[in-house]
């Protein structure tokens, strides 16, 4: 399989120095894919913009059948119009439920439940409507959706669009838009028949509120591309994007009773975006990471997950996301209890990262709509333990001006060689070495620890600490 390795600074380990993210190749061909899900077993099912939900096996390989094609009712003129997302019922198994959020013929939202056919294909004839929501612009769709611990299904819709959510839409509790929303959908055929497509939990935040909408959640969002539900503890993470300066990352407890407002458009992250006439009454409730663009270079986040997976073990706990424009990967990690950490990984150009999946054993993808690939998260730390690298001398250390090589065995051609600093960001790399006594310059480093990376032409690495006096 193709690897892509790219360099993942942790600035809060000390010994550890680094740790290398591989984003290993998983599956290609695919069609401005949006969206990646599981449905309780080892395939995953990828969306695609057009209106396409393809069937990924285990090994990588796409079933030549489409799982569902809808792109004669769905919109898809680029941009965040089109099929955008899928959510498997928890009792998929056995009653063949899945649910899509898509923007139809009308540009409009739709969300709609369909169920398997017998012979493990969807029926495009099977759709159930659930909602209809009217979009005011083509943009800010929001589009996904997810079964909570609970057993309810949760949807993110955006503002509406625009720019500046002219119509204050987050903020009115009559609307659904910019909000996320919580309905049952645990209904009877009868209950359909009679018009009933999905019911409101009992324990919804607004029940009984009269200026208010029963489906809401919580609200005061901008363009929630993107949400997750930690595996491990319940909690609900929603990336929002942010309007001209910062990118913002909400976490929900799982113990949560809902009703959070996230502060659009009063505020943009922790700044105030709006004076409008009630922000200055709101409750907002602040974000637990955020990012300028000024600072990075982003502007449009893309959600993901808390990794939960067995196979990357110093990855758990960390929830990865990433930034369209950028093309960075970042994540966040709780470094005190509610308190986060937030941090990039930079120069991942050409992928247009449109979202994460996890399979069911809590690996991570990522999702390339520029490529019309999918990527697993692969970890590969650096450590001072040795390798099978013992037969080549590196000397004088401490070091000044100079470092050579000595290979011993001369058959043990060396790859490359990298220089990295304590904090694993890296500083030189060297290559293409034919020779049995190799020196490289040190003089652009300055005094203090760093650590050398050797690789040999069989694949073997050897990790070791250098002084520069």
């Amino acid at each position: 399989m193709k690897r892509i390795t790219f360099l993942l600074i942790f600035c809060f380990v000390s010994l550890s120095f680094a740790q290398n993210i591989s984003l290993e190749s998983f599956v290609t061909g695919l069609s401005s894919p949006v969206n990646v899900k599981h449905a309780g077993d080892d395939r995953l099912f990828v969306v695609e913009r057009a209106g396409v939900i393809k069937i990924i096996n285990s090994v990588g390989t796409v079933n030549s059948t489409p799982f569902l094609d809808i792109n004669d009712r769905v919109t898809n003129l680029g941009g965040e119009q089109g099929l955008l997302a899928i959510a498997f019922h928890p009792n998929y198994a056995t009653n063949g439920f899945f649910y899509v959020n898509y923007i139809d013929n009308n540009a409009d939202t739709v969300i709609s439940r369909f169920t398997r056919s017998a012979t493990g294909i969807a029926d495009p004839n099977s759709e159930v409507p659930l909602l209809n929501v009217v979009q005011p612009y083509p943009n800010h769709n929001g589009g996904d959706l997810n079964f909570g611990p609970d057993g309810y299904l949760y949807i993110s819709l955006g503002d509406g669009g625009a720019s500046g959510d002219p119509g204050n839409r987050a903020q009115n509790l009559s609307l659904l838009l910019g909000k996320m929303l919580r309905i049952d959908v645990n209904v009877t055929p009868e209950q359909i028949s009679a018009g009933t497509t999905y019911l409101i939990p009992s324990d919804n935040p607004f029940i009984g509120v009269s200026t208010a909408l029963d489906e809401i959640w919580s609200y005061g969002l901008r363009n929630p591309w993107k949400f997750s539900f930690d595996r491990t503890t319940g909690d609900l993470w929603i990336a929002d994007v942010g309007q001209n300066q910062i990118e913002e990352i909400n976490r929900s407890s799982v113990s949560s009773t809902g009703g959070e407002n996230y502060g659009w458009k009063c505020f943009e992250g922790n700044s105030i975006f709006s004076t409008e006439t009630g922000c200055d009454i709101i409750t907002h409730e602040a974000p637990k990471a955020q990012y300028t663009h000024s600072a990075t270079g982003g502007c449009s986040i893309t959600g993901g997950y808390i990794y939960r997976g067995s196979s990357q073990t110093t990855l758990e706990g960390l929830y990865f996301f990433s930034d369209f424009c950028s093309d960075d990967i970042g994540y966040v990690k709780e470094t005190t209890p509610d308190n986060y950490e937030i941090a990039f990984i930079e120069d991942l150009s050409g992928l247009g990262i449109s979202a994460f999946g996890e399979d069911v054993n809590g690996e991570l993808y990522v999702v390339s709509l520029y490529q019309g690939a999918i990527f697993r998260i692969i970890e590969n730390t650096l450590n001072t333990a040795e390798y099978s690298i013992t037969d080549i001398k590196m000397y004088p250390n401490p070091a000044k001006n100079e470092l050579t090589f000595d290979l011993i065995n001369t058959s043990n051609q060396i790859e490359y060689i990298s220089i990295y600093d304590v904090q694993g960001k890296l500083i030189a790399k060297h290559s293409n070495f034919d020779e049995q006594l190799m020196t490289i310059s040190t003089e652009m480093l300055t005094t203090g620890l760093y650590l050398i990376e050797i690789k040999n032409s069989k694949g073997s690495r050897n990790i070791r600490k250098l002084i520069i006096e």
